[in-house]
């Protein structure tokens, strides 16, 4: 039996504050786990419709995503279905247009993978920083462990790698 292909799809820009956060959790996800052969973590940056062939490869796609959800900063939330194209919709940002565009160019080829997206809502993402607000630093290991349920749903094993010294994580 062939096994689902499962992305998991850190979206966003780490030079606009809080906009990085899907990007910095796949870091952190790459980092301390190891996935087996039919699980991709990418950082998809702002690619948009170039990560149409990503998406359009997987089963099954989480994405992470910092997304105005009209709740408070820090806030966490996860979208399936319909849920999915209405709150893109609200055009937070050009990726996000971007990443809908992509998932209904994968719908016109008729693989569309069974997509969540994991979000926080942000809390500045119009200042040019590489760092993340104190809110979402601290939302970065919780979205970790949503995105391990979803793997754990799926059936997915996943293993921890081993501690190293690096005190100095960047987040």
């Amino acid at each position: 039996m062939e096994q689902s292909r499962i992305t998991i799809l850190g979206v966003g820009s780490i030079l606009m504050t809080d906009e990085g956060f899907g990007v910095r959790v796949i870091q952190a996800l790459d980092r301390r786990f190891d996935f087996p052969e039919n699980v991709s973590v990418v950082d998809g940056g702002v690619l948009g419709l170039n990560l149409l062939g990503v998406m359009a490869e997987a089963d099954h796609l989480i994405v992470i995503d910092a997304i105005r959800n009209q709740g408070a900063p820090g806030d966490l939330f996860r979208l399936t279905g319909d849920a999915v194209p209405e709150r893109i919709r609200a055009k937070n940002s050009l990726h996000q247009v971007d990443f809908l565009e992509a998932l209904t160019l994968c719908q016109a080829m008729e693989k569309v993978p069974e997509t969540v997206i994991l979000g926080v809502e942000p809390k500045d993402i119009d200042t040019l920083s590489v760092d993340l607000t104190d809110v979402l630093c601290r939302q970065i290991d919780p979205v970790v462990d949503m995105v391990l349920a979803e793997l754990d749903d799926l059936g997915v094993a996943y293993a921890k790698k081993p501690a190293t010294d690096n005190s100095a994580e960047i987040e």
